[in-house]
């Protein structure tokens, strides 16, 4: 593989937040968006390889690892995740765009396209959804039971709760427990991916996440959906439990146009499943609208 250019920073968004972001290679520009709590390592096997023909970009969520957490609670919404995509955009001089969304990149991408329709030349979404993926998620509603106990923990023993989920996820199990949920398929993900994955959000500062999560199941993009116009690719994989096919053909049954594609043997972390054939189906989508 050749040898390609590497931007790494930091801009100012709409309200001071100064979030951070990587930049490689050129061509055709691709934003990439990981899912709430996740790392830019959820997208290594895409950024190494687009990043041979395309300009791959990738940022880190306010309120994530690198980026700031905004000094004022009410700017964690939908909203200021979308106007910093859009000032991510401007900041790099981009006025037209292929944008990746995967998980909870999926709403936040569709609602960037509500702020900024003129930005995109076309929308991938993997493993997505548009409203709360917590009902019914693995067959029950236990999803939202414990993010509500969680949220309560926080709000009256923080200190505990913060230690409690920090010691949960930072440790050897969990990454076996989250690929045996659904979250990654064991014999296909590296090791090493998930295990960074886990350390990741037990660093991550947890009020300000459980904004993002509480925004998260308010969220309804249906109407949104309804009026995207942009060449859009909706995958899926089929051994998800998180977010089941039916968030993706929900999702493909909205977008007028859409194309939409299973990913067999996969669970809700596609791309680092099974990064080949994810990777080829991006790529044979976005080489017809480039």
């Amino acid at each position: 593989m050749k040898d390609v250019e590497v931007t790494k920073g930091h801009f100012k968004s709409f309200d001071g937040t100064e979030i951070y972001y990587e930049s490689r290679g050129s061509g055709e520009p691709i934003i990439f968006a990981y899912g709430i709590g996740c790392l830019i390592n959820h997208w290594t096997h895409q950024i190494k390889y687009f990043s041979q023909n395309y300009q791959t970009i990738v940022f880190d969520y306010r309120a994530h690892h690198k980026s700031q957490i905004p000094e004022n609670e009410d700017y964690l919404t939908m909203d200021c995740l979308a106007k910093d995509i859009v000032a991510l955009a401007d900041h790099l001089k981009l006025e037209k765009l292929h944008f990746c969304g995967h998980s909870f990149g999926v709403p936040v991408l569709i609602n960037t396209y509500k702020h900024a329709p003129q930005l995109f030349k076309s929308l991938i979404l993997l493993n997505g959804f548009i409203t709360n993926p917590f009902t019914g998620m693995f067959g029950t509603d236990i999803s939202q039971h414990l993010f509500n106990l969680l949220k309560s923990a926080q709000g009256s023993l923080p200190d505990t709760t913060n230690y409690i989920w920090e010691k949960i996820l930072d440790n050897q199990i969990s990454p076996i427990i989250l690929s045996l949920a659904g979250g990654f398929n064991i014999n296909l993900t590296e090791f090493k991916d998930i295990e960074a994955y886990t350390h990741g959000l037990a660093s991550l500062e947890l009020k300000p996440l459980i904004t993002l999560f509480e925004n998260m199941t308010e969220f309804d993009g249906t109407e949104i959906s309804q009026n995207i116009d942009c060449p859009s690719l909706i995958l899926g994989g089929t051994k998800d439990l998180v977010t089941p096919l039916k968030h993706q053909i929900k999702i493909h049954e909205l977008i007028d146009g859409s194309e939409f594609s299973k990913i067999p043997y996969a669970t809700h972390c596609s791309q680092l499943d099974l990064p080949e054939l994810v990777n080829l189906k991006i790529e044979k989508f976005v080489e017809n609208y480039k």
